[in-house]
């Protein structure tokens, strides 16, 4: 039996990633605020198990425990592969640095860069323990590769999260695991996450009227389309390299 662990489940991408998934034959788990009544459906028409874990991911305590019980439900005798992807994020607080308060940034940083940072060690701990192959996927953005007018901590955050992936994936292969540990850039989808982004000003985000435009020419992907790139290339788990850099735009 397969299973994966997917953050952010209540809508958007992570949503997409869960129901491809279960599509696909894997039984997932998924961790949000909120619970996504439809991908129980998925799962039973897949004859497959969706399990939903309630918690705000910034609140990193409750997500320590609530791990410790899902690593006891996908680590199992019977469990042939685990994945993990860390896909919830926020690209707030939009504005210049000297704007952004205190509260802002500790609870950007604890869900884009802490809560991943945690869940990985955490299933690779577990992973180790039982000797279980895990797979896994850390989502990035290309804002983390270049310095963009009112995203200084989205920017931090993503660039963070992509060398802790690198270095992650680095200890696995000296240490000679069979565990991998990936980044997947998505690129821009229609997703709320870009409603924020369209909401900002321009004082705020001099690139607001760009994205603006991106919506009203039709350029957001959308994230059925992108899961499904990102759920192929998992399920063929002998070809995924350690460490790579997955583009959704080296697929289309």
């Amino acid at each position: 039996m397969k299973y994966a662990v997917v953050t952010g489940t209540s809508k958007g991408f992570g949503a997409s990633i869960a129901e491809r998934l279960l599509k696909a034959g894997v039984n997932v788990v998924g961790i949000a605020r909120n619970q996504n009544q439809q991908l129980n459906q998925v799962a039973d028409e897949s004859r497959v198990s969706y399990q939903h874990f309630t918690c705000n991911l910034t609140d990193v305590d409750r997500l320590d425990r609530i791990f410790e019980k899902i690593n006891d439900q996908v680590f199992k005798k019977d469990t042939e592969l685990v994945y993990l992807i860390n896909n919830a994020a926020t690209v707030n607080p939009i504005d210049i640095a000297t704007k952004h308060t205190i509260e802002a940034v500790q609870a950007h940083m604890q869900l884009n860069l802490i809560a991943p940072i945690i869940t990985t060690a955490l299933v690779l701990k577990r992973a180790k323990h039982c000797g279980i192959k895990t797979i896994i996927t850390n989502i990035s953005s290309g804002a983390a590769d270049r310095s963009t007018y009112g995203w200084s901590a989205y920017g931090a955050s993503k660039a963070g999260l992509n060398r802790y992936t690198n270095t992650v994936a680095l200890e696995q292969k000296e240490l000679g695991t069979k565990h991998k540990v990936i980044l997947f850039n998505p690129s821009i989808m229609d997703t709320n996450m870009q409603g924020d982004i369209r909401s900002a000003s321009p004082e705020s985000f001099q690139a607001v009227d760009q994205f603006k435009q991106y919506k009203e020419d039709n350029q957001l992907s959308d994230t059925s389309d992108v899961a499904e790139v990102l759920v192929d290339i998992l399920m063929d788990e002998e070809k995924i390299i350690n460490g790579k850099y997955y583009q959704i735009k080296d697929y289309r």
